[in-house]
């Protein structure tokens, strides 16, 4: 049986005192080690309501979000911040890398603000990742002078050099173009094959959620439909 990464119990989201948002509504997800998995619905339904919650940035109304095992009900702000560091990779449509520092140096920064002056481990793990992700050659280059394509590989390489357990992208391809966005979405493919990483990609494109192997429809805060499914090949536009 596969380990179970992610266990969200029954969330439910209310916004506002006098006039009250129910931005979710008793939604329940589980997440196993190494599923690869779309978060998809119409602006409005929740999705990043539901991205913040299991990211640790926020908490629900009512009902459990339950990480690596671990109630995070019971947890207070600072062990929320060491579990997220630990256990979870962000992935976002902005890239959100550092201009003024290189690829090596911001696939370091997660380790660098933790724990002061990263440590020699610390430097062989990103400049790892930069080579998993294609980007050896140019770890010593400043992001600003990388395509975004590239620019968005520095992100994917930060957000899993400490080897999380579950990484959440957040439109990961958005702001690219189709050919760039194929290729991006393949690496997250193959790490998550080869790494064991589970993956929760929030998209508007039809064309990745096809090739999840899992697709979550989130609509007016309920999960309308949680399917699995092999992944089928989408071949590029005409």
């Amino acid at each position: 049986m596969s380990e179970r990464v992610l266990d969200v119990q029954k969330v439910s989201k209310d916004y506002g005192e006098h006039v009250v948002t129910h931005a979710l509504r008793d939604v329940s997800v589980a997440l196993d080690a190494g599923e690869f998995a779309a978060l998809i619905g119409p602006s409005g339904s929740g999705k990043s309501t539901l991205l913040n919650l299991i990211g640790l940035l926020d908490r629900p109304t009512s009902g459990r979000v339950v990480l690596a095992g671990c109630d995070t009900s019971a947890l207070d702000e600072r062990a929320l911040t060491t579990l997220r560091g630990k256990t979870l990779g962000f992935i976002f449509q902005a890239h959100m890398l550092l201009p003024a520092f290189t690829a090596l140096e911001n696939v370091m920064m997660p380790a660098w603000a933790h724990q002061g002056v990263p440590d020699a481990g610390v430097r062989a793990r990103a400049a790892a990742m930069l080579d998993d992700v294609g980007l050896e050659a140019l770890k010593h280059r400043r992001v600003t002078d990388l395509s975004g394509g590239q620019q968005q590989r520095v992100a994917i390489a930060r957000a899993l050099a400490h080897r999380p357990a579950l990484v959440l992208a957040d439109e990961p391809t958005g702001n690219l173009d189709t050919q760039t966005s194929d290729g991006v979405f393949e690496l997250l493919r193959r790490l998550n094959r080869e790494l064991g990483t589970s993956f929760l990609i929030v998209t508007h494109d039809p064309r990745i959620a096809a090739r999840c192997d899992r697709v979550i429809d989130l609509v007016d805060g309920r999960v309308r439909s949680d399917q699995r499914r092999a992944a089928t090949p989408v071949s590029p536009p005409p």
